[in-house]
């Protein structure tokens, strides 16, 4: 079983001082995202994508990227996900195959991507610009009738619940929350990107309706996580940094609660205020 920390030796240097000590690292490891499709007869497996990702959650973060990237219309689509046993030793617990429904069409030369998707960027590799905007299935929920208070208090209240950070001090994390604060949801990686597709599979994978919550993300608001957030259906979205231009645009034509810069007693709201 893959784990989400590794520990390791350091030489720790304090004034003049110099001593060895144990510490511990997020682990960051490449996932691999294979489908199977086709008839019951005659399944086909495609490799979509690779992420360097935080162990953990695997087939929420798979599901949650399927569609997010608008690769799936509904979670039906998915009959189950599983690791793929028939892999180099070093890939076990790195490789996992999600078996679509055999209605589901697969045409990798429509979706024309070629997805590599890095810890610090997200995705990379699109073939064209148009590949860039995924495809928008779902209707935004109510959006939350937010108090300024809670708002303030999401942050803390996020960072309280990763225990992943806690122990390394090096991991993003995304949560998703009721409009009075309550938490529903949280997952931590390495990618601020797999974090909120971890959120979002989960959500999707539990039947939570999205009306009326928000997901808070621990890093900046780009384009790719605002875009995620509308695709999913979330109705607002907060940051605990800025959004990009890019961002604040679909947000608007969204029709996206889109906060940044929360961060102790301020906000901005920079799009449906």
């Amino acid at each position: 079983m893959r784990t989400p920390v590794t520990p390791v030796q350091v030489e720790r240097h304090v004034g003049d001082g110099v001593s060895t000590a144990d510490d511990l690292l997020v682990t960051e490891e490449p996932l691999e995202i294979r489908l199977g499709h086709g008839p019951e007869a005659h399944r086909r497996e495609v490799r979509l994508s690779v992420t360097m990702r935080t162990p953990g959650h695997d087939p929420e973060l798979a599901l949650g990227f399927l569609f997010t990237e608008g690769i799936i219309a509904d979670p039906a689509q998915v009959l189950r996900t599983a690791y793929c046993e028939d892999v180099k030793a070093e890939e076990l617990g790195n490789v996992v195959r999600v078996e679509l429904h055999p209605a589901v069409a697969v045409d990798p030369a429509r979706w024309q991507r070629n997805f590599y998707t890095t810890s610090s960027c997200g995705v990379c590799g699109k073939s064209s610009i148009e590949a860039v905007h995924a495809q928008c299935t779902r209707a935004l929920g109510q959006r939350p009738a937010l108090d300024p208070a809670v708002v303030l208090g999401l942050p803390e209240r996020m960072r309280a619940a990763q225990t992943v950070f806690r122990h390394t001090g090096g991991i993003h994390a995304a949560a998703l929350f009721t409009e009075a604060g309550e938490p529903l949801l949280l997952r931590e990686d390495v990618g601020r990107h797999n974090a909120v597709d971890k959120v979002v599979g989960a959500m999707l994978g539990a039947g939570l309706p999205a009306d009326r919550t928000l997901l808070l993300v621990s890093g900046r608001a780009g384009f790719e996580l605002v875009q995620k957030c509308v695709v999913a259906g979330i109705p607002a979205m907060a940051a605990v940094g800025a959004p990009s231009s890019l961002a604040v645009q679909v947000a608007r034509a969204s029709g996206l609660l889109l906060i940044g810069f929360l961060r102790g007693d301020r906000y901005n709201v920079y799009a449906g205020g």
